[in-house]
């Protein structure tokens, strides 16, 4: 299993963080030992003193699948969940400044907490999809799928002309604006439409 994880997808994110808008889709791979699942606490690492949250929708794919056409994306996936790419800042920072990779930043242990995946006919369009972030009650994030500058089908698409995709993979789908700092004590819940997917402690 790989997570896929597709940056810059909407624009006022872009815009928030003073990025420009990518020419093409730009993805990043995360580690199956990323995965934080059920509810689990996430614990504040020792190597990074600005942890940020990131909010986006999660799809899973079904089945293998190489250089897929964008007009049959929609068959290699049927359920969706809610995710967090937790992103240590300033360790991404420095390593920009130097021309580095950041895999560290977004690559670490229990980096990826997600919720448990629903079926896709159960919320409607894929690419309206209401989702919120909220951190100690106070709504952080909101976004709707609609808003993504790439869709789904088109992520699918342009990431299997590189890579296989294979049954179990994971894309984390982009981030609206809203992205901030966690700091120990703080509460993450996350909602699609108004169902809660997770409640996620810091400690």
């Amino acid at each position: 299993m790989k997570l896929i994880c597709i940056g810059r997808n909407y624009v006022e994110h872009i815009a928030e963080l003073g990025n420009e808008k990518p020419e093409n889709i730009v993805f990043f791979l995360k580690p199956d030992t990323a995965l934080l699942r059920n509810d689990e606490d996430f614990y504040f690492p020792d190597f990074s003193n600005e942890v940020h949250y990131e909010c986006e929708i999660v799809v899973k794919i079904d089945k293998l699948g190489k250089s897929i056409p964008v007009n049959y994306a929609k068959d290699y996936y049927s359920e969706i969940a809610l995710g967090l790419d937790m992103t240590l800042r300033d360790v991404q920072q420095k390593a920009k400044e130097k021309g580095l990779p950041w895999t560290l930043a977004k690559g670490f242990d229990y980096s990826a907490p997600i919720s448990e995946f629903i079926p896709l006919k159960d919320i409607g369009e894929i690419q309206n999809i209401d989702f919120s972030l909220q951190k100690n009650g106070e709504t952080v994030q909101r976004g709707n799928t609609n808003q993504m500058i790439h869709t789904v089908d088109e992520i699918i698409s342009y990431v299997s002309r590189f890579m296989t995709l294979k049954k179990g993979d994971l894309i984390f789908t982009g981030t609206p604006k809203g992205v901030g700092k966690i700091n120990i004590g703080d509460t993450l819940k996350g909602f699609i439409s108004d169902k809660q997917m997770f409640c996620i402690n810091i400690k």
